[in-house]
């Protein structure tokens, strides 16, 4: 038998693996797909992104991209094969998403200190090393015995997904490429809108019958950051045109037209055949997404190759149960990592999957865990998610707002670039030091 059980071979279960490995410690790498469906998962293949396939932003001066240099500063394995399967999306990291679940999916297999199991893991020991990374998708009788041991229910919400179309099939005679502002280059593919043109999607898109909810998912909520488009469009005519079709900074140089509204399409994949319809993720009925996505100028003979989905996501009572170590609080024995601790992102979820490893890994060799500063993003992330003194604890990405306070003056506090890089370096600062100190010893 292995040195760790791992549930889950999602983001975060890949890194811990790996993690592991890389300190000489074996696992049993639990993934129940493709035996056990989750209704979101396309493939088998480890460390699948099931919505969209941008990780954020790469720049230190926003909190994404500080998490992800914090990463590689701590070794995480899978940031190089993100940065090898990238493809353009300007300010943003876009990776292929087939590429990069493959090569994560290799670099696994061919560990010999990792054991895939592929099954349905239903339990777990209480007396060996567990990390449970089962992801938002855990299966209802793993989840019912997480929530009997932890004592606490599980909180939830709706994530969404994005249609993705053939961009062979897109009118170049309307759409045009361009990064808002011309900035970072042309990756986004614009598909512009005049007022009656948008007044025709709205109209389609507020009357669109959606797909019904099923008993058990009534009730759950919505996560602020990834609202489906109907949601959104319920808030207000507007509402769209300052938020995912907000056309600002985005001018057909054909025309020196500044339009109503833009639908902007992401590359989806290496080869830039698929792109995805950015902040299009919905729970319309497939033939509504159909009729809406033909409404828009440029996508009218669009083949559509994946139809946007909903799903609930679930995720443990982090602040009543966790440690910042992301131990159980009642049992060292138990890890969790992922979007089960109520850590929302691609990114955020490696992040936690490369503390539960290392953490797993000095807890096993009886080395005292890391608890990262909270000066740094990923030590500010894993303190939100374990702090008991939440009245309403509700998923969180990496932001400045989480992150300890600096002593700035006024000035500086108002010029947010200036601020946030001040934070940055400090962050990787203190990340640098903290490492030489505990991590090299």
């Amino acid at each position: 038998m292995s040195d760790v059980i791992i549930i889950g071979a999602g983001l975060a279960g890949s890194e811990a693996a790996l993690q592991l490995a890389k300190r000489g410690i074996s696992s049993d790498l639990y993934e129940m797909r493709p035996i056990v469906e989750t209704g979101a998962h396309k493939t088998e293949k480890f460390a699948e992104l099931v919505c969209s396939n941008s990780l954020g932003s790469y720049d230190i001066t926003n909190a994404s991209g500080l998490l992800k240099h914090e990463m590689e500063i701590l070794g995480s394995e899978l940031m190089p094969i993100i940065l090898e399967s990238k493809i353009p999306a300007g300010g943003a990291l876009a990776v292929d998403r087939e590429l990069f679940s493959k090569t994560v999916t290799e670099k696994i297999e061919n560990n010999p200190l990792i054991n895939i199991i592929r099954e349905e893991k239903n339990d777990f020991p209480l007396d060996k090393p567990v990390i449970i990374s089962s992801g938002p998708l855990t299966s209802d009788k793993l989840s019912k015995k997480i929530k009997d041991y932890i004592g606490e229910e599980y909180l939830s919400f709706f994530d969404a997904v994005s249609p993705i179309v053939e961009k062979e099939s897109i009118d170049f005679d309307k759409a045009f490429y361009m990064n808002r502002y011309n900035k970072g280059g042309a990756d986004y593919i614009n598909c512009p809108m005049n007022k009656e043109e948008y007044e025709k999607f709205y109209n389609i898109l507020i009357n669109a019958p959606k797909i019904e909810l099923k008993s058990f998912e009534k009730g759950a909520k919505f996560f602020e950051s990834c609202l489906p488009i109907e949601v959104i469009a319920s808030r207000g005519t507007d509402t769209l045109r300052f938020g995912p079709l907000k056309p600002v900074g985005l001018i057909d140089e054909r025309t020196g037209i500044e339009n109503y509204a833009v639908v902007q399409l992401r590359q989806d994949n290496k080869s830039a055949s698929l792109y995805n319809l950015v902040g299009f993720q919905t729970n319309l009925k497939w033939n509504s997404q159909k009729e809406l996505i033909h409404s828009v100028p440029g996508l009218e003979n669009a083949s559509i190759v994946r139809y946007g989905v909903m799903h609930r996501n679930t995720f443990i009572n982090s602040p009543k149960c966790l440690k910042p170590t992301l131990q159980l609080r009642k049992n060292d024995n138990i890890f969790f990592a992922g979007q089960i601790t109520g850590t929302e992102g691609y990114s955020e979820s490696i992040a936690s999957g490369l503390i539960a490893g290392i953490n797993m890994a000095r807890f096993i060799k009886n080395q005292a865990p890391l608890i990262l500063p909270q000066e740094t993003m990923l030590g500010a992330l894993t303190n939100y998610i374990s702090f008991e003194g939440h009245n309403s604890f509700q998923p969180v990405n990496s932001n400045w707002g989480i992150v300890s306070e600096m002593n700035l003056d006024k000035k500086v506090r108002k010029n947010k670039k200036l601020k946030n890089e001040l934070l940055a370096k400090r962050a990787i600062d203190i990340l640098s030091a903290y490492k030489q100190k505990f991590c090299e010893k």
